[in-house]
């Protein structure tokens, strides 16, 4: 990292002659603020050149299916461990519906229903674990997986509203 920082501006192009100038928005304060001087004068270092292609809803595929993954492997362990019949189909369900929407995200025809349905599974969800949370204060599994579904819930937001415009 420190020999990418220490880069002289004069191998890279101008920012200003860049076709596609970088947002703001994509980088983080910690990015915005380095710098280096060459004779009194501040470069840009490279950090400052990177440019932020992906957008959060391009992770809608690879978030259901991992969050599918994760509700049904929860559901079946909570089963074996506690013999949870709620787990177990909480897990089943959860799984399938994010199966479900991983299909349908697959084509672009349908890429807007498989976005709401992982987007209304996720906030259901969300408020299952948020409700358990509350009740019984533990971090593990509630706090844990509450954290998981409203970042699911973001993407699968994103994705949704990326959709409609």
């Amino acid at each position: 990292m420190l020999t990418l920082l220490s880069l002289h501006s004069s191998f890279l192009p101008s920012l200003h002659s860049h076709p596609n100038p970088i947002p703001t928005q994509c980088l983080s304060k910690a990015h915005l603020s380095l710098t280096t001087t060459r004779r009194d004068k501040p470069v840009r270092t490279l950090a400052r050149r990177l440019r932020c292609n992906a957008q959060l809803a391009n992770f809608a595929p690879i978030t259901s299916a991992a969050y599918g993954a994760l509700l049904l492997g929860g559901g079946v362990f909570a089963y074996l461990r506690s013999g949870s019949k709620g787990s177990i189909f909480g897990g089943i369900s959860g799984g399938a519906l994010m199966a479900a929407a991983y299909y349908l995200m697959q084509s672009a025809d349908t890429k807007g229903i498989g976005n709401a349905i992982g987007f209304g599974s996720a906030f259901l969800f969300a408020s299952v674990f948020g409700i358990r949370f509350y009740n019984t204060k533990k971090l593990v599994p509630s706090g844990l997986l509450l954290v998981l579904s409203i970042g699911a819930l973001a993407v699968f937001f994103s994705a949704y509203m990326q959709a409609k415009i």
